[in-house]
């Protein structure tokens, strides 16, 4: 792959999972990274990983379903690292379970998560994102967005957690129609079934219905996402990968 020396990248959910590998592998490619998430001392103990290893991290505590904290982690990374060529939009919640008679706060927390937050952070990236296009060392830009194969495939019982990895996908394809000819990449990235902490939000009885549907299965790892966002970004200039699904072998749907 590619070298990413002389870029910064913001990945947000970097405290843990795909976030935390993300960042890992951004970092071993050359690019500066700044890590965005509401647990500040995981944020910490990872950017002193990277830094052990020779890298540059920066460690900024947001929660980016604040509109204010969203901006302000742009903008500290800029601040700090001195351009931005890469957002990982990463943060999400996976809250499942029917809609009949569902704590509808659960929904709220995804869509504040999963939807607002990610358009409140690519919208304070973009002017940097496009600069970065324009002047920066590799003259292209990046914005992925991670989803999930629920953006593609709605499943009884996951309803409105399918509606916002729906609306990821909406999003992502119209931003990309509008900055793709300023050299701005935008990519969606759908994982299928990974070994992260994402489902260990649900509730008691949701959270064992997950672990029977995927007792017998061999998961991705973070790492295998990770190396898909990071195969995205080193991609040549003239070369966007708009969409990649990448599911366990074993999963069907």
């Amino acid at each position: 792959m590619g070298s990413l020396s002389g870029t910064v990248a913001l990945v947000t959910g970097a405290s843990s999972g795909i976030g935390e590998a993300a960042a890992l592998s951004l970092a071993a490619r050359g690019a500066a990274v700044a890590l965005a998430a509401r647990r500040a001392d995981r944020l910490d103990a990872l950017a002193d990983r990277i830094r052990a290893g020779g890298g540059v991290a920066l460690a900024v505590e947001a929660d980016v379903t604040d509109r204010a904290e969203a901006a302000a982690a742009v903008q500290r990374t800029v601040a700090e690292l001195g351009r931005l060529d890469t957002l990982v939009n990463n943060a999400g919640v996976m809250l499942l379970g029917p809609v009949v008679d569902a704590p509808v706060e659960e929904w709220q927390r995804m869509i504040s998560v999963n939807v607002m937050g990610l358009m409140y952070c690519a919208h304070a990236a973009l002017p940097h994102l496009l600069a970065a296009a324009a002047d920066g060392p590799r003259k292209v830009a990046d914005m992925v967005n991670v989803s999930s194969v629920a953006g593609r495939v709605a499943r009884n019982g996951s309803g409105v957690y399918n509606a916002t990895k729906h609306a990821v996908g909406a999003f992502s394809e119209a931003l990309r129609q509008e900055v793709t000819g300023r050299y701005v990449r935008v990519s969606l990235v759908e994982p299928g079934a990974v070994e992260t902490e994402l489902a260990g939000h649900n509730r008691p009885e949701i959270l064992d219905t997950i672990r029977q549907r995927f007792a017998d299965m061999e998961r991705l790892q973070a790492d295998d996402i990770a190396d898909t966002i990071t195969y995205i970004v080193t991609r040549p200039r003239h070369v966007a990968v708009n969409e990649l699904l990448v599911r366990p072998t074993q999963q069907q749907a």
